[in-house]
C-alpha cells in the first residue's frame, strides 16, 4: 500500500511520526511525509530509514504572515497542491495520513479530489492545546472544525484513553489507541552508577511544565543534581541562562532522540510536572512517562491527571500536587530512600515489558492499514 503522510513539523524532531513510518515501511508499505520545514533546516527532499520526506519551506505569505494562526491555511493549500501533484507524477497513494487536526483540512480535500482513503492520526486534543493562547472563539471554532472535518475520516489514531473517549463522543468511526511507548531497550532493572541523586528532564520548558521552579528547587538541595536538555523553543533559552544560577544543574542543551533513553537510564529518577488546571494536560500521556518506563526509572508527576493517576495505578512513580513543598518532599522522598526507588523502578520496567511498549502498539498501527479497504 503507498501512503502519504501530512505534518506541519519538519518530521526529524517527531519521534512519534518518524516510528509510525518506519512501522509501515518495515511492514512493506511504501511512505512518503509531505512536511512543514518552517525554518528551512533541511533540503527539499530526502530519505530517512526508507521514508521519503518532501518538504514545504516558509516563502512568500508563509515567511511574512506573523503567526501559525494565519500561515495554516496557506500551509494546508500547499501540501494539498503537492500532494495532488506527487499523485499526478505516479506516486498514486492509497491512503493519506494526516498528523493531528493542523494537517486534516489537506487530507479531506486530497480525499475528496482523488477518492483515497483517510487516516487522522490526533496526537493532541488540539482545542485545549490552544485555549490558553488564543481568543475563545477561536477555541471554539477549532472544536468545531474538527467535529466537521472528521465526518471524512475512514478510521481515527489517537494517543490516550482520555483522547478516544472524547472521540467517541464527537464521532461514530473506527477509534484506534496507539500510545507513544518506547522500544525495550533493557530486559533487566539496573541502578545507575552515579552516586549523587541525578533527577533528568528532557523536553518542552514551558511554565505549565514548573519552569523555573524546578530549577529553584533542584537548586537550593543538597546532595542532588538536575539535568535538563530540550527543543529550542518556549522557555528553553531563558531556561539556559536561569540555570546558571546554580552549580548542580546541568543544561544539555539539545540531545539526538537516540541518547534520550541512555540519559535517563543515567540518572535516578524523571519528571513531568504540569499544570493540573489544564484540560489538555487532564488527558494527555507524555513520552517521559514511556521513557521512565523502558529504563526502569520512578517518576514524579502531578496528580489531577490521567497520567498522574496511571503512575499511582502502577506503583511506578510518586504524585504531587503542583506546587513547590509538594514536589520538594518528593524529591527528598526518592533521594533519600534508594529502596523504594529500585521498587518504583522495577515496577515501571515490568509494566513496559508487559504492555506499554512500541511492540505492543505497533501491532496496533499495522492492524488499521489490514483493516483499511482500498
Amino acid at each position: 500500500m503507498k501512503i502519504l503522510m501530512i505534518l506541519s513539523n519538519p518530521f526529524m524532531v517527531d519521534p512519534r511520526v518518524h516510528k509510525e513510518a518506519k512501522a509501515l515501511v518495515d511492514n512493506g508499505h511504501e511512505v512518503t511525509v509531505i512536511v512543514w520545514d518552517r525554518q528551512k533546516e533541511h533540503e527539499p527532499e530526502s530519505v530517512v530509514d526508507g521514508i521519503r520526506l518532501i518538504r514545504i519551506h516558509n516563502k512568500g505569505l508563509l515567511r511574512l504572515l506573523p503567526n501559525d494562526l494565519l500561515r495554516n491555511p496557506i500551509w494546508w493549500r500547499k501540501a494539498n497542491k503537492k500532494g495532488q501533484e506527487l499523485y499526478k507524477k505516479g506516486y498514486k497513494f492509497d491512503v493519506v495520513h494526516c498528523h493531528d487536526l493542523d494537517t486534516l483540512q489537506t487530507g479531506v480535500w486530497l480525499k475528496k479530489k482523488l477518492g483515497v482513503k483517510l487516516v487522522y492520526d490526533a496526537h493532541e486534543l488540539w482545542g485545549h492545546l490552544i485555549e490558553n493562547d488564543v481568543p475563545k472563539f477561536v477555541v471554539k471554532k477549532t472544536f468545531s472544525m474538527e467535529k466537521k472535518l472528521i465526518k471524512n475520516t475512514d478510521h481515527i489514531i489517537t494517543v490516550s484513553p482520555p483522547f478516544l473517549e472524547y472521540f467517541n463522543t464527537i464521532t461514530d468511526k473506527p477509534i484506534t489507541l496507539v500510545m507513544n511507548c518506547k522500544d525495550l531497550k533493557y530486559e533487566k532493572y539496573q541502578p545507575p552508577e552515579t552516586k549523587k541523586f541525578t533527577l533528568i528532564y528532557i523536553g518542552g520548558m514551558k511554565k505549565q511544565r514548573f519552569f523555573p521552579e524546578i530549577i529553584d528547587i533542584m537548586g537550593n538541595l543538597e546532595n542532588v543534581q538536575l539535568v535538563l536538555a530540550g527543543k529550542t523553543e518556549n522557555l528553553y533559552y531563558q531556561m539556559k541562562e536561569y540555570s546558571k544560577k546554580y552549580p548542580n544543574i546541568k543544561f544539555l542543551g539539545t540531545v539526538p532522540t537516540d541518547e534520550i533513553l541512555p540519559l535517563t537510564r543515567s540518572s535516578h529518577a524523571t519528571f513531568i510536572i504540569i499544570d493540573p488546571s489544564s484540560k489538555h494536560y487532564q488527558k494527555t500521556l507524555f513520552n517521559k512517562q514511556f521513557e521512565a518506563m523502558v529504563t526502569g526509572r520512578p517518576i514524579i508527576v502531578t496528580k489531577g491527571t490521567f497520567a498522574g493517576r496511571m503512575t499511582e495505578e502502577l506503583k511506578c512513580g510518586i504524585t504531587v500536587d503542583y506546587n513547590n513543598e509538594s514536589v520538594k518532599k518528593a524529591i527528598i522522598t526518592l533521594r533519600d530512600n534508594p529502596e523504594l526507588r529500585q521498587e518504583l523502578g522495577k515496577n515501571a520496567l515490568k509494566a513496559a515489558n508487559n504492555k506499554y511498549n512500541w511492540e505492543t502498539e505497533k501491532k496496533k498501527l499495522l492492524n488499521v492499514y489490514k483493516e483499511i479497504k482500498i
